[in-house]
């Protein structure tokens, strides 16, 4: 198998699954425990904040752990909500937001959406931010890069235009964070939502952000988290994600290898498009168009072969629906239906790529000559 599918889950570290294993074994202690056991488990969650909270550059009272990218976004967007006590309703987005995002939105009638739209190549153009946000504002969520396309906002430029006019803005940085800079410390934004499975941690922990100073409701209540969230802590995803966040970068070698797939695709088939080239993109993210070709069969042919992609967010597989992300970049629903994302990881080697390459192309090739007239 040659697993090109890193946007939706990564592989555990070998070092991360060796930090999670004495929390399954003998250190199974509840952290809120007075005995020694517990005491241990506390220790092992005070580690990671501070291992967290050095990577991103905050403090670790900043740090909340949460279950995942869903809940945080989730906690931050509702808990903006209620921090102005409901004299504040309006939330500026982007049309092309993670699906965990919008169908929250969608779901709360009682707040004023602002949906802002990006151009061909993925780009937001911070001014519509400035004239979305009015007095009603509560916040601006806008994620950091797309998961799909890799396409980069500037999310602190956007933050700074937030903070002038008053509301909170938050960024789900799942994609971003370990791939691009971060100084929380020194930015202006307020809240960031990350999550351990995109950063060779398992599923189900992950964490928020909260500027110091900026108190919100708890979205679970309980005594854990300095009463931020409830919920007896999960001490052995804790743990791997405080391993995991401090991986050495191969943020170089991984763009190299993007790359190359790039080129190797290109440069044997007409006719494709890589999405965002003209915007800044994480290093391991490419959004390709094969015209005229059913994106789910060129998907099931190299499966067949070994290669594992995908054709969106991992969240919207299995339906017949295109991406809204790449409707919202002005691509027509038949191209959207011929666009597969390849992500790669520190995991993928060069003759990996090499021969996922020659993969594409040749099923690509077979797809395009059994519909020459597509």
């Amino acid at each position: 198998m040659i697993y090109l599918d890193n946007n939706a889950t990564t592989r555990i570290a070998p070092a991360v699954k060796a930090a999670m294993l004495p929390y399954l074994d003998d250190e199974f202690g509840n952290p809120s425990s007075q005995s020694a056991i517990g005491a241990r488990a506390k220790e092992a969650l005070l580690r990671s904040r501070l291992a967290i909270s050095d990577f991103v550059k905050a403090s670790p009272t900043e740090i909340v752990f949460t279950s995942g990218a869903t809940e945080s976004n989730h906690a931050a967007i509702l808990g903006a909500i209620e921090h102005f006590s409901g004299k504040r309703n309006r939330i500026v987005t982007t049309a092309v937001e993670h699906p965990a995002t919008l169908r929250l939105l969608q779901s709360r009638k009682e707040v004023e959406v602002v949906l802002l739209s990006v151009d061909r190549q993925g780009r937001l153009d911070p001014a519509q931010i400035d004239a979305a946000i009015t007095t009603n504002t509560a916040l601006v969520s806008v994620m950091w890069a797309n998961n799909e396309t890799g396409v980069v906002f500037p999310v602190e430029e956007i933050a700074r235009i937030a903070k002038q006019r008053g509301a909170l803005f938050h960024t789900d940085a799942v994609q971003a964070i370990g791939r691009l800079p971060l100084n929380f410390r020194d930015s202006s934004i307020d809240l960031l939502s990350f999550s351990g499975h995109k950063l060779h941690a398992p599923k189900g922990i992950g964490g928020l952000l909260v500027k110091k100073g900026l108190m919100l409701p708890p979205f679970i209540i309980g005594s854990q988290e300095r009463g931020r969230r409830g919920g007896t802590e999960n001490v052995m995803g804790i743990a791997a994600l405080g391993e995991a966040i401090a991986l050495p970068s191969e943020n170089g070698e991984i763009e190299t290898l993007r790359n190359l797939l790039e080129e190797l695709v290109l440069s044997g088939l007409s006719d494709c498009t890589v999405n965002g080239t003209a915007s800044p993109r994480i290093g391991n993210t490419s959004s390709i168009t094969f015209s005229g070709i059913d994106g789910e069969e060129l998907l099931m042919a190299i499966e067949k072969e070994g290669i594992i992609a995908s054709q969106s967010a991992a969240c919207q597989s299995g339906g017949r629906k295109p991406s809204h992300v790449l409707i919202a970049m002005g691509l027509q629903e038949g191209e959207a239906k011929a666009t597969l994302r390849f992500s790669l990881s520190r995991y993928n080697r060069r003759e990996e790529v090499e021969e996922a390459a020659r993969i594409i192309v040749s099923a690509a090739r077979r797809a395009r000559a059994r519909n020459p007239f597509a």
